[in-house]
Order: structure tokens, then sequence, then C-alpha cells
């Protein structure tokens, strides 16, 4: 999966991002291209993952976070979630040795009390593994919800004002900010959607309020090194304002 003495791409441009979210949409329309079942489908997007985990380790992210199960999937097919929880043990037990051996620290963001005992477990056992790792944090949003991320949050500050630890008016955007997913992490600079739609799906709504957004109407199994460098060039080249103007003479 990794290659630990593989040099960084010489072509890459100084992108300046460091942490980056995908959206891997296109799983089930590439294996209905194929005549396969959706399943098929998953199993080829996780070779996906493998790459786009070893390009960002390779170029230096700080962290790049995969929204691998929405919340709202559970409404899909009895069949296919089976299938999808089933492939995520697998891929927890054939990779997190290698991420280990690499230094990636993997961690599951999301309501993992729904998912049966067996999987807690490994996820359980894959975050303490990788705990201590300092290259690359994996971070895999898996029954993620953006709306149950800030839900909790603010439920997490109404325990801290009932106890008396904090008062109303002193909530903000900060303290909030501390409750959400990932607070530790550098923010999200660029979310790719692959597939083609064009919105968040209820993705780290906190998260990327101004992250910069970029979709691809290549479906996730198709996506590789070139799609990924190509997000970063297209990244490289946007000018981040964070709600200021732009500079004299430019375009506001």
């Amino acid at each position: 999966m990794l290659s630990a003495n593989q040099p960084l791409s010489e072509s890459l441009p100084e992108h300046g991002a460091r942490h980056v979210a995908i959206i891997m949409d296109g799983n089930g329309r590439w294996a209905k291209r194929q005549g396969k079942m959706r399943a098929f489908g998953h199993k080829a997007g996780a070779k996906s993952v493998r790459r786009a985990v070893t390009f960002a380790a390779n170029i230096g992210l700080d962290a790049l976070t995969l929204y691998a199960f929405s919340s709202e999937n559970w409404n899909r097919p009895a069949q296919e979630v089976s299938a999808l929880m089933e492939l995520f043990i697998w891929a927890l037990d054939s990779e997190v040795k290698n991420l280990h051996r690499n230094n990636v620290r993997l961690r599951v963001i999301g309501d993992t009390s729904r998912f049966n005992a067996r999987l807690q477990e490994r996820i359980r056992k894959a975050e303490a593994l990788t705990a201590q790792n300092t290259g690359l944090t994996l971070n895999i949003a898996a029954n993620y919800g953006g709306r149950w991320d800030i839900i909790q949050g603010v439920k997490a500050l109404a325990a801290r004002v009932q106890s008396g630890e904090v008062l109303p008016e002193q909530i903000d955007e900060d303290m909030l900010g501390q409750q959400v997913c990932m607070n530790e992490l550098s923010p999200v600079d660029l979310v790719i959607r692959t597939g083609g739609e064009h919105r968040i799906s209820n993705f780290l709504l906190w998260q990327i309020a101004y992250a910069e957004l970029y979709f691809t109407e290549v479906l996730w199994p198709d996506f590789d090194e070139q799609d990924f460098e190509g997000a970063l060039n297209a990244f490289a080249s946007r000018e981040r304002r964070y709600g200021g103007t732009a500079p004299d003479g430019e375009k506001a």
C-alpha cells in the first residue's frame, strides 16, 4: 500500500493544502457499467483508497479524511449495507498493520455505536495500534453526518452549562468548534467529490466552512494519483480570502 522510501513527486506544485477531504462517490455506477453488483464497485473503490492514502502520505499532507459511510447510508438495501460492513472489517484487518509500519495514524469519526460488536472492536484496536504515529492522519468517516457532528457538540456544551461549568453567554464559535470531530487537526482546505454530483451530502458541515470545493466526473474506483494531483493543482490556483476582499485591481 505505502512505500516508506518512495520519493515525493517532483512535479507537484506548492499546493499549500494540509488537510484534504474526499467524498468517494461512484462505486455503484462503476459496477453497473461493468455489469456487476454494487458490492463489486465497493471492492474496487477500496483499491482507490489505497492509492489516495499512499499519495497523500507521500506528498506530506497532514490529514486525509474519507467519507466511507454516511448516517443516511443505512437506508440502502440491507444486502449492500451488510457487504459494506464486511468490507470495512476486511479493510481494517488487511491494511492497519501496513498503515502502522508507515507511521499513519488511523481514526474513525462518526457514531460507531450502531456498528456490531465485532466491527467496533476492530476499530478500537486499529486506532490504538496507530495512536502514537506522527505521519499522515487518516480519518475514516463512518456512520457520520455533519448535522450529527454539530448536534453532539451542542449536547456536550449543554451538559457543561447544566453543570455550571460555563454560562450560555460564554459560548462562542471557538468553544463549539472544540466539540466537533477533528477539532485538534488543521482545518479542511480542500473537499474533493468524485462521481459528477455537485453537493456536500451532509459531510463535515462545520469543518469545511472555508474549504475549497472540487468536483470531478471521475468515478471513485477510477480516481488515481493524476486525478488527485489535478485537484491539488486546481486548489493551488485559487485565491482564498476567508470572507475578505480581493487585492486592489483584482476581481472581487
